[in-house]
């Protein structure tokens, strides 16, 4: 008999962020989330980001920009833009050489390769959800 989740607001938790283990000791590593993925931060930078949904939302993000990829994808040729997010690079969890990628692209965020890690932006908020917030706080008052 399979356990029921009496929490359905609970999120379960991503079963590949066993593949950050090895940034654990760096002191300026935070795990956070983003959007529907893990996110790894080093010294406030976006370097990698995992989920595990459908695809293309199944795999290791490399967070990079356009003008740095190249050398990435000359290096590892089982990377390839994501479909979605184009200036990050991608690798699913299906690829045969998933875990040996994704060690490699953790070995090389852990030594800060300057082809990794983005600035993060802030996250926007739609005007439909400020205005329902700020109505929201009218009507309390």
């Amino acid at each position: 008999m399979q356990p029921v989740d009496l929490n359905p607001k609970r999120k379960r938790e991503n079963p590949l962020v066993w593949i950050f283990e090895p940034l654990e000791r760096d002191p300026e590593y935070s795990l956070e989330r983003f959007f529907n993925f893990k996110a790894a931060y080093l010294d406030g930078l976006l370097y990698l980001a995992v989920a595990s949904g459908d695809e293309p939302w199944n795999g290791l993000v490399v967070c990079t920009s356009h003008e740095r990829q190249a050398g990435l994808l000359e290096e590892f040729p089982v990377l390839a833009p994501h479909p979605v997010l184009g200036k990050w690079l991608y690798v699913s969890q299906t690829h045969p050489e998933f875990e040996d990628v994704a060690r490699e692209m953790v070995a090389l965020a852990r030594g800060r390769d300057p082809r990794m890690g983005v600035v993060p932006g802030k996250r926007k908020r739609s005007p439909d959800v400020v205005d329902m917030k700020s109505s929201s706080t009218r009507k309390r008052k």
